[in-house]
């Protein structure tokens, strides 16, 4: 298990013979449409993709930790603080992609997707997602959600909004609030999650993936779809090749995610 402080064992060595093993990657590109080079944005002195890195090195029960990146100057920003760095084609769509590419090489039987985004990660966060996946060996995949708090973040399109069935696999996921009934907009009421019941309505989902290694080679081959596209979210992809999601409760605050020069501040 990695440490925070220490570097994380060399990955596609240390994990060769580990049929039971988890591996953190994380997808770090250099440019960014909203804010080009936020990875490496300092942070109290350290780059972000840095902190990112640590934390994701104290989630319990991972046997790694890599970055996967096209850009020598993250991959120098990385491994001068110790970490591993696995080099990716360029011409990746999406960090899905990018991870599938860098997991190409590691027996892992699960990879964590961490976006380089989240630097004040908390690493107990992943632990009810992965294990909805040692619980149910037939899930292929499992992400998180926390219940929405406030009226502001049910409207906000940067919040992602996730349903769930009575068994807690994803619906649907949207960036607009969900059911749209006019009562819930008016009321802005947010019902907690009550355990065994499905949500009255949408969750705050949190964007942080585990996959089973061999699924996450399929997703990452499977065609876009049509509402992945309208919504900008690549998980409903998944859902609409009739793979299931499931999704645990996180009972903690959303992850704060860098996504602007405004989030930074």
């Amino acid at each position: 298990m990695c440490v925070v402080g220490l570097s994380c064992c060399d990955v596609r060595g240390c994990l060769q013979d580990m049929t039971e093993s988890v591996v953190v990657i994380i997808p770090a590109r250099y440019g960014s449409t909203r804010f080009p080079g936020k990875v490496l944005v300092e942070i109290a002195g350290v780059p972000m993709i840095v902190r990112v890195y640590e934390r994701a090195c104290a989630i319990p029960g991972v046997d790694g930790v890599l970055i996967a990146t096209d850009d020598a100057r993250v991959a120098a920003a990385v491994e001068g603080a110790g970490g591993r760095v696995v080099m990716t084609r360029p011409d990746h769509q999406t960090g899905t992609d990018r991870i599938a590419e860098a997991a190409g090489g590691i027996e892992a039987s699960i990879v964590v997707n961490v976006q380089g985004d989240l630097p004040f990660l908390d690493p107990q966060i992943a632990v009810p997602m992965l294990a909805l996946l040692r619980e149910d060996p037939e899930l292929p995949m499992a992400t998180v959600m926390t219940p929405i708090r406030d009226a502001a973040r049910w409207e906000d399109p940067s919040v992602v909004k996730v349903v769930t069935d009575r068994n807690g696999n994803a619906l649907y996921f949207s960036r607009r609030p969900i059911p749209s009934g006019a009562q819930l907009r008016a009321g802005a009421r947010v019902r907690e999650y009550v355990s065994g019941d499905a949500a009255a309505i949408a969750m705050h989902h949190i964007g942080v993936y585990a996959y089973r290694r061999a699924f996450l080679s399929t997703f990452a081959r499977l065609p876009s779809t049509p509402l992945e596209r309208a919504e900008g979210l690549e998980q409903l992809r998944a859902l609409e090749h009739g793979y299931r999601i499931g999704v645990a409760l996180w009972s903690g605050e959303p992850v704060i995610e860098v996504n602007t020069p405004a989030d930074l501040e």
